[in-house]
């Protein structure tokens, strides 16, 4: 029979590299870890690794079974986790993913006045789900995810909080500063910054640019929003971000927001959460000051 201590096993060897490290790591003795696996082979009938020199390579029976723990045990952790907060009596931690570069300025704002709400609750804000939240959901890693595209699965339900306009980020010395909108093929000479995202899932290109058939003379990644505003407002390229950002930073870094078509890109922020979690009172709480801020 297949057992937590056996995913665990498993998911620390591949991530340790060495039997001795991950026996250290599971306050186990080598040799207890070697026994457990070896019995555990033995039951299943097949190995689960191989040993290539002093090293070891998963088989193909123990690349499933690693598939395993990487899902279970987050699943079981958090149930723990559950279980010790009813015991406690303890509200435990809303934990947050993004998948907004910009938004995380917005969320601090909710936070705050979220946290003197609830002072038994903690808020983590985990940045390592951007543009991939849906799995970490799924996976009990998070229990709110911040994104402006949904994207609707069994299991999940997502929650408009606010809407907002994407506009064009320009520094106040360019041309198109004092423009009532811009047109794709004005673009064409500019180099565009972006964050990391892909192609198909930024709104200037998906909504503005590719409809037209038009690219910028060069797209150019960054990863930071104050480094990507220093850019535009230096004259190094321009920039599509939420309205309501750009107008916040306009004044500190010298930029401007010129509207992205003559109808402009409307968006909204949504908070999904899983169906099962969507009634628990802290929870609910968040979306509804979300909603205010």
């Amino acid at each position: 029979m297949i057992e937590k201590i056996h995913l665990s096993i498993v998911r620390e060897v591949e991530r340790q590299g060495s039997l001795t490290a991950a026996a250290g790591v599971l306050c186990l003795t080598q040799s207890a870890l070697s026994h457990t696996m070896k019995k555990l082979e033995l039951n299943l009938g097949t190995d689960i690794w191989l040993r290539e020199g002093r090293s070891l390579r998963l088989t193909q029976a123990g690349q499933y079974l690693l598939g395993v723990a990487e899902r279970v045990l987050p699943q079981l952790s958090h149930a723990e986790e559950r279980m010790r907060q009813y015991a406690q009596g303890e509200r435990g931690t809303l934990r947050i993913g993004m998948e907004c570069h910009p938004c995380y300025q917005w969320l601090l704002k909710v936070v705050s006045p979220y946290l003197a709400n609830w002072p038994e609750v903690d808020v983590d804000v985990n940045q390592r789900f951007q543009f991939g939240g849906i799995g970490a959901l799924f996976g009990y890693e998070i229990d709110l995810l911040v994104t402006p595209d949904p994207l609707y699965k069994p299991g999940l339900r997502f929650e408009p909080v606010f809407d907002y306009e994407q506009v064009l980020a320009v520094s106040r010395r360019h041309p198109l500063a004092a423009a009532a909108h811009v047109e794709p093929e004005q673009l064409l000479n500019e180099v565009l910054i972006t964050y990391p995202v892909e192609i198909d899932r930024l709104d200037i290109y998906n909504q503005f640019l590719m409809p037209a058939g038009i690219s910028p003379k060069r797209h150019k990644v960054i990863e930071t929003t104050d480094i990507m505003l220093q850019m535009v407002a230096s004259g190094r390229g321009v920039t599509a971000l939420p309205r309501w950002l750009v107008e916040e930073y306009a004044d500190k870094v010298g930029i401007a927001a010129v509207r992205l078509g003559r109808q402009g890109i409307a968006k909204q922020i949504f908070l999904g959460a899983r169906e099962a979690d969507i009634d628990i009172d802290y929870l609910k709480a968040f979306v509804e000051l979300a909603r205010q801020r």
